[in-house]
């Protein structure tokens, strides 16, 4: 299956910008229902819909291969933590929240996303493999999270924040979704066959 997974170890073997991939963009069933069950979560909650993002769904299927390949959020580092072993700065996210700049900036590294990105993350001893609907186990998940469903909903320090574009990651333990506060400039995305 050619997906953003896919994108992203082209990225890592012969560098360059996903944007030279952009039209082999897609993003598996499994993500669109996710991406599909946030916009109907946020509409129940008065909200509108954020258009999906080629260049988040790029940086999403990067930062979960990254995360079951390389393991950066061991130690002190949490899941919004990125390893050294891609075309990105390393990046030790703890959970007082000090150095968070440090992956705002993941989008416009990998692709030609020029606003900061927010990141949500999940993380299930299950495969997406072995489990039965891990998007859906994810969006409870930050739904019971404050911090994680205040992001989704625009509410408290997010509420400043309008998104404009959402990309979706879903792959071995982990799922992602970042958001943006920037129309995305790629507009190829595709569903995965």
């Amino acid at each position: 299956m050619i997906n953003t997974l896919l994108i992203f170890m082209l990225l890592n073997v012969f560098g360059g910008s996903g944007d030279s991939y952009a039209a082999q963009a897609c993003i598996s069933d499994d993500e669109y229902r996710l991406y599909t069950l946030i916009n109907e979560y946020r509409k129940e909650n008065g909200l509108s819909s954020i258009p999906l993002s080629a260049s988040l769904s790029i940086v999403a299927g990067a930062h979960v291969w990254d995360l079951n390949t390389n393991r950066p959020d061991r130690g002190r580092c949490n899941m919004h933590s990125w390893s050294d072993e891609g075309p990105w700065a390393g990046c030790c996210y703890t959970e007082n929240h000090k150095r968070a700049s440090c992956i705002w900036s993941k989008p416009s590294e990998i692709t030609s996303y020029e606003g900061n990105g927010y990141e949500v993350a999940y993380y299930s001893s299950l495969t997406m493999e072995q489990h039965n609907d891990m998007g859906w186990a994810a969006l409870e998940g930050w739904k019971r999270s404050p911090g994680h469903d205040r992001m989704i909903l625009n509410k408290y320090a997010w509420k400043r924040l309008k998104w404009k574009a959402m990309g979706v990651g879903i792959y071995g333990n982990y799922v992602v979704v970042w958001f943006g506060e920037k129309t995305d400039p790629l507009k190829k995305i595709s569903r995965c066959d």
